[in-house]
């Protein structure tokens, strides 16, 4: 993972785009934004991780691999269109050479969790951007600062009701987890991560701290 630049160069110029070396420079620079703490190039590190693990299960990798590249790219704490600016941004360097692009703009779009998608490669978008969810309990509570660090808009009684009605949601699903693969390696300690967070009764074994 510290060859990150050769990897998005190969992928974008084997999927047919061009410029490689000015997209991946425009891509880091968003990413390097001073407001960000989170949505950072940790988070596509991490995204890429867990991509590397499952890539064996999926039908068309580098869709999944350009969608968890670009799903954030464009990010504005609190904003509602940060997907689709997100693949707008996508559409543009693409400039039509990249076959599969509105395929990975639908999967960028499906990474705003409002819906199950109907295709797989846009459920394993979703199960990866959430994979962190069921990392270990330290690992859990150190994204939460660095997501409460994100919104400096909101005093600590806003931010709370927010990210209550956030993982409220995400623990009422019948399933967090989209995807096979992702469904029996991160459910379960997800569920108790979010349920921690939230200050109910954990049930099953512990999550690692």
């Amino acid at each position: 993972m510290n060859q990150t630049r050769p990897r998005f160069v190969e992928l974008w110029t084997r999927s047919g785009g061009v410029r490689a070396d000015a997209v991946y420079a425009d891509l880091t620079q968003c990413y390097g934004e001073s407001g960000r703490h989170y949505h950072t190039l940790r988070h596509v590190r991490r995204c890429l991780r867990d991509f590397d693990l499952a890539r064996h299960a999926m039908p068309n990798g580098d869709l999944v691999e350009l969608a968890l590249w670009c799903h954030d790219v464009i990010y504005v704490p609190g904003a509602q269109d940060n997907e689709e600016r997100s693949a707008d941004w996508l559409r543009r360097w693409g400039n039509n050479r990249i076959d599969t692009c509105e395929r990975i703009c639908e999967a960028i779009l499906a990474t705003r969790h409002t819906r199950v998608p109907d295709e797989l490669e846009a459920r394993f978008a979703c199960d990866i951007d959430l994979a962190a969810l069921g990392a270990s309990r330290r690992r859990f509570r150190e994204d939460g600062v660095r997501l409460r660090a994100e919104r400096p808009d909101l005093d600590d009684h806003a931010y709370t009701l927010l990210e209550r009605k956030i993982l409220q949601g995400l623990l009422e699903r019948p399933r967090i987890y989209l995807t096979d693969y992702f469904h029996s390696r991160c459910e379960a300690a997800a569920r108790q991560n979010l349920a921690w967070r939230l200050g109910l009764p954990i049930s099953g074994v512990s999550t690692r701290d």
